[in-house]
């Protein structure tokens, strides 16, 4: 039950937010807004208010705004048919179109934003701690060898260590080799041989091998102030959004399997782990997951804001507009791709989560 309410919570939020923005933005430039749905189309319920239809629709993976004049997921086509009317999102200027659709990935990332700058006052910021162990991971040499959390590394192979990336340093640049290491608990000293475990990882685009003992950081959390904070806020956004982007160029390239991505059931189970973790963790993965919807609708493809954005962009180069028959077609094949897509990902999700 956990699971369910923390999903359909996170869910929600997210396109709730994502979906919000283009509402307030179209209403900030006059344009009508027919309908606000959570979930894609058939409509289930929902109630009229004003001009505008707010209503629950079948298919719970995503959400839309029925703005007047726009092709989008509703697929309606009767208002094309006519000459755009004053209220409508093709009568509007191009730059103000350009915000509309922006709008609602904008939110997505602002509320990720807002989100870890509020971890951040309310938390701290962590720095690593000399080279005291903070974790240890279950069947690797350290842990065969005897060390334990709070133990303190003092020497690798004779050599004096006193940072942990110093120490990360020595022992990612011997994989595979047998390294004396020594540490301190308490008063008492340890000395044990251990043998790297080889690690293969991307570095600039080249695979390499490291060392690994299996040991963390102890990490302590020091409180900062509010400009430090939104630092910090913009440091976790912008990494973030690189391992997003690099993914992609991964799943481009076939470096990297579809297999890997992961689907609501997936997101499910992680909001329902967050949830018991608590309700901080709760809010960091939504955050997290807020980062991704906002930085994947501005992927270039039709039924996502990207796709709007490059039909606008198309349309600012040749100084016209493209046929609405044409947007609406585009819409609809793929509108049954993301469909399909989407199938495929929630069938990889349940294997994924059944063989766990």
């Amino acid at each position: 039950m956990i699971t369910v309410l923390a999903a359909i919570f996170v869910l929600g939020v997210m396109v709730f937010i994502h979906e919000t923005g283009h509402f307030l933005t179209a209403k900030l430039f006059r344009i009508r807004v027919d309908r606000f749905s959570l979930g894609l189309p058939p409509r289930l319920f929902g109630k009229r208010i004003g001009e505008t239809d707010y209503c629950i629709s079948a298919i719970p993976f995503g959400g839309y705004v029925k703005i007047a004049g726009m092709v989008d997921e509703s697929l309606d086509k009767k208002e094309l048919k006519e000459e755009p009317k004053p209220w409508e999102y093709r009568s509007r200027p191009w730059i103000q179109r350009v915000l509309v659709v922006l709008a609602g990935p904008l939110m997505n990332i602002g509320f990720a934003f807002v989100i870890f700058v509020t971890a951040t006052l309310w938390y701290g910021v962590g720095e690593i701690s000399g080279t005291w162990v903070g974790s240890v991971v279950e069947e690797h040499p350290a842990e065969q060898a005897g060390i334990l959390l709070e133990d303190r590394i003092i020497a690798v192979e004779g050599k004096e260590v006193t940072s942990w990336e110093e120490l990360a340093e020595i022992i990612h640049g011997a994989p595979g080799q047998i390294l004396k290491i020594e540490w301190m608990r308490g008063d008492s000293l340890f000395v044990a041989e251990m043998t790297t475990v080889i690690e293969k990882i991307e570095v600039e685009g080249e695979i390499q091998e490291i060392g690994l003992i299996g040991i963390g950081p102890r990490v302590e959390m020091r409180r900062v102030g509010f400009w430090k904070a939104l630092v910090n806020g913009g440091e976790v956004v912008y990494g973030i959004t690189k391992l997003v982007l690099v993914s992609i160029l991964k799943l481009i390239t076939g470096r990297e399997s579809l297999r890997s991505l992961a689907g609501p059931v997936f997101i499910a189970k992680m909001a329902g782990e967050s949830a018991r973790s608590g309700l901080g963790t709760l809010f960091l993965f939504m955050a997290f997951l807020s980062l991704n919807l906002g930085i994947l609708n501005l992927l270039p493809i039709p039924v996502l804001d990207g796709g709007h954005i490059l039909f606008l962009g198309i349309e600012g180069i040749i100084r016209r507009s493209i046929p609405q028959k044409l947007k609406l077609i585009v819409q609809q094949v793929f509108l049954f791709l993301l469909l399909g897509f989407m199938m495929f990902i929630i069938y990889n999700d349940i294997l994924r989560v059944i063989h766990k």
